[in-house]
């Protein structure tokens, strides 16, 4: 799998992806990172990315031509465009999910746009993604922490990526419920203690147990994760 960040800030990647199950994942051959910076592809001596915004307010917009010429270049020869999705991490995005990550994991080639300052030029959103993502409700200083995000999530699920694939499968929202709550030795600890039955060694009471607590902390909690249809 090959994983293009075209960003301002090529270095905010290196370290994170040289790390931990991005970089095993790398090291072993099943994804490669290609970080594009995107003042490379402007063309004025000041290597202008943005200006101001049509109509007025506050505010930089991150021009389009830097953004189209960069995705470009990343396409094969003959082609506009590189294959897979195109992603722009964008405040008005659809949420991001776990069937986002598993999506993208089965791709061959996924492009991520991380977008800065005050906003985009929405014709990039409009003519160059394929779609517009978000981690939440919230507002972060530029693309690359959602998209930092957002590749982690993806790569986990790369088959041979995480050596324990029955761990990756009792993680939170993999089958649309938060996991069951866990614990490991002492058995206490300033007073609380583990519950009894997973000291019992009775497997099945066990899995019954989880998947109790599994359902009645997304009811709980996330009751909008309780209510989909699988659930209901």
């Amino acid at each position: 799998m090959r994983v293009n960040v075209v960003t301002l800030f090529p270095d905010f990647f290196r370290g994170p992806l040289g790390l931990s199950i991005p970089a095993r994942a790398a090291a072993a051959g099943l994804v490669t990172y290609n970080l594009v910076q995107l003042r490379d592809f402007t063309h004025d001596r000041h290597q202008t990315v943005d200006d101001l915004p049509y109509g007025g307010g506050a505010g930089m917009v991150m021009k389009p031509e830097p953004f189209w010429e960069a995705v470009q270049s990343l396409a094969p020869e003959g082609e506009q465009l590189p294959p897979g999705p195109i992603v722009l991490m964008s405040a008005r995005g659809r949420r991001f999910t776990h069937a986002d990550a598993v999506r993208f994991s089965l791709q061959r080639e996924v492009t991520f746009l991380c977008g800065h300052y005050k906003d985009v030029d929405h014709r990039v959103a409009e003519g160059l993604a394929t779609e517009e993502l978000s981690l939440g409700d919230f507002i972060v200083s530029g693309g690359e922490i959602p998209a930092l995000a957002v590749i982690d999530a993806t790569v986990r699920l790369i088959p041979g990526a995480i050596s324990d694939h029955e761990s990756a499968s009792t993680d939170s929202h993999y089958d649309g419920l938060l996991s069951a709550p866990s614990y490991t030795r002492p058995a206490a600890y300033r007073g609380r203690e583990v519950p009894g039955i997973l000291l019992s060694g009775d497997h099945a009471r066990i899995a019954a147990w989880r998947r109790e607590q599994a359902e009645r902390l997304t009811r709980e909690r996330r009751p909008d994760l309780w209510e989909a249809p699988e659930h209901s």
